[in-house]
């Protein structure tokens, strides 16, 4: 089976479906309020199924498209290593086990609502939660250091929406035809065809 040929650090994809669908379904479950710190765990520092660069793209563009991102990431990481069935396969083991745990909790939820170590651990969870999306999206910066546009498009995407909360489809209205034509322009001037310079 043909392998992608990816640049920068080497990777290597799963070696089997069975694989892609344990990886994605152990992914899933330890997601303590969200999967998204573990991804990247997962897929680029355990497993080396992706650069760190490629995870940040993927996930970019798993933003734009519709539904959930990690979900929309797993489609995209089995597309890339098995085609359409690696896509089914990563997606089947990231919704799986955990719909079936969601609906096994909201049964038990619904018996003990109303004991407060509960609510305390629920309160508890959320913190946890929050602090492993920070220290993500910390991991996630390191590809902008060295790109001050880059950075200063990110702080004001957080000024909007974390401080100021301006709804997300606004910002991203504005900021992503700036970001792409920065980016293009950056790209341009870089292989030396950037428009003016008469090439």
């Amino acid at each position: 089976m043909s392998r992608p040929v990816v640049s920068g650090p080497i990777v290597s994809g799963p070696a089997s479906l069975r694989e892609l669908f344990f990886a994605f379904t152990g992914l899933a479950l330890r997601g303590f309020g969200g999967v998204l710190p573990w991804a990247h765990r997962v897929l680029v520092e355990e497993r080396h199924w992706l650069t760190r660069e490629d995870f940040v793209e993927l996930l970019a563009l798993s933003q734009l498209l519709p539904g959930p991102n990690v979900v929309n990431l797993s489609v995209m990481v089995g597309d890339r290593w098995f085609g359409w069935r690696g896509a089914v396969v990563a997606l089947a083991g990231m919704m799986l086990a955990p719909a079936a745990l969601v609906l096994l909790l909201a049964v038990a939820y619904t018996a003990f609502v109303d004991l407060p170590q509960l609510r305390g651990a629920l309160r508890g969870m959320g913190a946890v939660a929050a602090g492993l999306v920070i220290a993500t999206g910390l991991k996630l910066a390191v590809p902008l250091r060295g790109r001050p546009v880059a950075m200063l498009l990110a702080s004001v995407a957080f000024a909007c929406v974390g401080l100021a909360r301006w709804p997300l489809p606004w910002v991203l209205a504005v900021l992503a035809p700036v970001a792409i034509a920065l980016a293009w322009r950056h790209e341009g001037r870089r292989r030396g065809d950037a428009p003016g310079n008469g090439s």
